[in-house]
């Protein structure tokens, strides 16, 4: 056997291509002192992504050329050098786009197989769910009655982001990319409304979806959402920024919204990284889990198989056509036989 590798061979101009990456093949790694080798399940695809594989200033590290891509795994142990972690374990871990990797045990996260499913890891129980949970009760801070507005409301994050606002009492309204996605949103997890983007009357469904005005609103993508927006804020609205997919692939800074209604509502604008919220996963955790058992929380994969497929899966995300969390299977999964 031998660990199959996607690395980023060159930084994307504009739209990633698929010969921007490569596909090798290299032997499987030993684990070293206080190390574990895990083989991969499952492995994450997120748009944050699309930021590493450049290497303009941001807030984390690009990727190297020639290194395996980053990303979020769901991985089983297979050799351990550390007292916390044996053979058979379930792990979500950080080990990129390959078959096995090696990791510290101290960055890993041991899961439970029976408590929920353990592709579950890389969204609605992880990084996507998590920052959905915290910009949304943290920085915009929901209260019974509100409006909430979120864009990319069918994605991993966007999804969770409305019904937890229905949870909180308020009025959802999703942003989303197509008429099955926006049915999806309101007749599957319950939103009041959404809105395809791609409609021509746009500004005008949006001003009938929120008559009260909007009271939080959920940025996943900026751009013209979010200028369509601003126009219909309340005093004291809060915007938690958490992406900029509607950038991503820009080749150069685009024109930004006009930010007079930001003053004149005396809105409050916070960008949000989910790595300065890692003291509430515990209640994270918690409150989510146990809304998904209740049934208040509905959650959907979209998943694709194959490690060699990630990059077309990826370039697909960027343009929206993944629908629900977007997850490669690279190898079976012994917790689900026959899925």
């Amino acid at each position: 056997m031998t660990n199959k590798q996607i690395l980023l061979k060159s930084r994307p101009v504009g739209e990633p291509k698929e010969s921007d990456f490569a596909l090798v093949e290299t032997p499987i790694p030993e684990p070293g002192e206080g190390e574990v080798c895990n083989r991969t399940i499952y492995l994450s695809l997120d748009p944050y992504m699309r930021g590493r594989m450049s290497d303009r200033e941001s807030y984390a590290a690009p990727a190297e050329l020639g290194s395996v891509m980053v990303g979020s795994t769901v991985s089983q142990v297979i050799k351990s050098n550390h007292p916390n972690f044996s053979v058979g374990d379930f792990v979500l871990g950080y080990d990129g786009w390959q078959s096995y990797g090696v990791a510290k045990g101290e960055t890993l996260r041991k899961l439970d197989p029976n408590q929920a499913p353990i592709s579950y890891a890389l969204g609605v129980l992880g990084m996507p769910g998590m920052t959905a949970y915290c910009a949304l009760l943290d920085i915009g801070q929901p209260k019974a009655g509100e409006t909430v507005v979120v864009s990319a409301a069918s994605g991993a994050v966007g999804s969770v982001v409305g019904q937890i606002a229905k949870i909180k009492g308020c009025r959802a309204v999703g942003v989303a990319g197509s008429d099955a996605k926006c049915d999806y949103v309101v007749k599957e997890l319950g939103f009041d409304a959404c809105i395809n983007r791609k409609t021509q009357d746009f500004h005008t469904q949006l001003k009938a979806a929120c008559p009260n005005g909007i009271d939080v609103y959920y940025d996943n993508t900026a751009g013209p959402i979010l200028e369509a927006v601003l126009q219909q804020i309340n005093l004291g609205t809060r915007i938690p920024l958490v992406g900029l997919i509607s950038q991503y692939n820009a080749e150069s800074a685009p024109p930004g919204p006009n930010l007079m209604p930001i003053l004149v509502k005396r809105a409050l604008i916070k960008g949000f990284l989910v790595g300065d919220y890692q003291h509430r996963q515990p209640d994270f955790l918690s409150d989510v889990s146990q809304w998904l058992h209740s049934g208040k929380l509905k959650y959907k994969e979209d998943i694709v198989e194959g490690l060699e497929n990630a990059p077309k899966a990826f370039i697909g995300l960027l343009q929206g056509e993944n629908f629900g969390k977007l997850i490669v299977k690279v190898s079976d999964d012994p917790t689900r036989p026959g899925k």
